[in-house]
Formats: C-alpha cells, sequence, structure tokens
C-alpha cells in the first residue's frame, strides 16, 4: 500500500518531534520561570521550526503526482499538528504579556497533561510511518482520555480560580490561559481524529 518512507513521513516525523520537545520545554519551565521573555522567546523557535516543516510538507504536496496516503490526509495531519505547536506558543507568549511567573498547580497539571499527549501523538505519528496502521488505535484512544482529563481538569481550575482569586485583572488572566491550555489538549484530539480518519481510508 505505501512506497518506502518518504519526504512527507520523514516530514511528519519531524514535526512530531519538534512538538514533543516544545511541550516538554514548556512543562520544564511553567511551574519555575524565570525570565519570561527568555521563554515565551524560546516557544517561538519551536513554532517557526514547525512552519518550516509545514512549508516543507505544502511545497512537496505542489510537485509530487503520487503521495503514500490522500492528499487532504497529509494536509489534514499537518494542520492539525501545526495547530498544537501554534496552542502552546500562544499560551507561552501569555506569560509574557501578563508577565506571569509565579507557580500555578493547574498550569503544572495541563503542562503534564500535554506531555502525555505529546508522547502519544509522536507514537502515533512513527506507527503510521512503519505501516502499522491499526497499532495507532491504542494512541489515538489514549489522547482522546487526555482530552477527557484536560476538560475536567479546567472545570476544577476555573472553579478554584473564581472562589480564591479575589483580584479581577489576576482572574481573567488565569482563566485565559487554562482555557488556551484546554484548548491545546483539543487539538491534540484533532490529530487522533485524523489518524482515525486515515486508519479508516488505508486498512
Amino acid at each position: 500500500m505505501f512506497k518506502k518512507k518518504d519526504v512527507f513521513f520523514t516530514t511528519l516525523e519531524a514535526m512530531a518531534d519538534v512538538l514533543l520537545e516544545a511541550v516538554e520545554y514548556f512543562a520544564k519551565h511553567v511551574s519555575n520561570i524565570k525570565d519570561v521573555t527568555h521563554f515565551a522567546k524560546s516557544m517561538k523557535e519551536f513554532e517557526s521550526q514547525c512552519d518550516r516543516h509545514v512549508h516543507t510538507i505544502l511545497t512537496e504536496l505542489n510537485k509530487t503526482f503520487i503521495t503514500p496516503i490522500e492528499r487532504e490526509d497529509i494536509m489534514a495531519l499537518t494542520t492539525s499538528l501545526d495547530d498544537v505547536l501554534d496552542g502552546i506558543e500562544a499560551c507561552a507568549s501569555r506569560f509574557e504579556m501578563y508577565h506571569i511567573t509565579e507557580h500555578d498547580e493547574y498550569i503544572t497539571l495541563f503542562a503534564d497533561n500535554l506531555v502525555r499527549s505529546a508522547q502519544q501523538i509522536k507514537k502515533a505519528i512513527y506507527l503510521l510511518t512503519e505501516k502499522k496502521l491499526l497499532a495507532i488505535r491504542e494512541p489515538s484512544i489514549a489522547i482522546n482520555e487526555l482530552e477527557n482529563q484536560a476538560d475536567d481538569l479546567l472545570r476544577v481550575s476555573v472553579k478554584s480560580l473564581f472562589a480564591n482569586v479575589k483580584d479581577p485583572i489576576e482572574l481573567i488572566k488565569r482563566k485565559e490561559i487554562y482555557e488556551r491550555l484546554e484548548q491545546t489538549t483539543d487539538y491534540c484530539e484533532d490529530v487522533a481524529n485524523t489518524l482515525e480518519t486515515i486508519i479508516m481510508r488505508n486498512s
């Protein structure tokens, strides 16, 4: 069904690698940010790396007649991976804009959830490029479960916020970051859903 691993698959692997690296960097530093400007800049560099991979895939799609899977599936997978990285970078930029440096247990929990999601995404992408389609179901289900956990975490974190934070400006800042982090887990679920479509079309 597939040709040997080609530029599309190697580039998708590279995107998954960058995504996991970016999310791990975010999780490592978000609990103790010493320099918000450097933190935001580093996250922007990860996002730029991912954008270069997107450009590579678009360029190759424009000049390649036969692709290893459907063109629209390659495009959907590329877009959904890019959305995850855009989401986490947008969260990081808010730390600089709002100058948030204090430890926040809920942000740490969201970050841990995203690391586990990114690990499953990388696992799934590598299974795709190794042509092990049915094996993708396991990480795909795990991503969906992690997204459900993030939904629960958002409810708990916002409830705690309104119960404990009296400063309305601080409340608005934190609430936006919680919501953006939860939205990024939705983007992870979009990756899983796209992979499910690819499994159905090719198995």
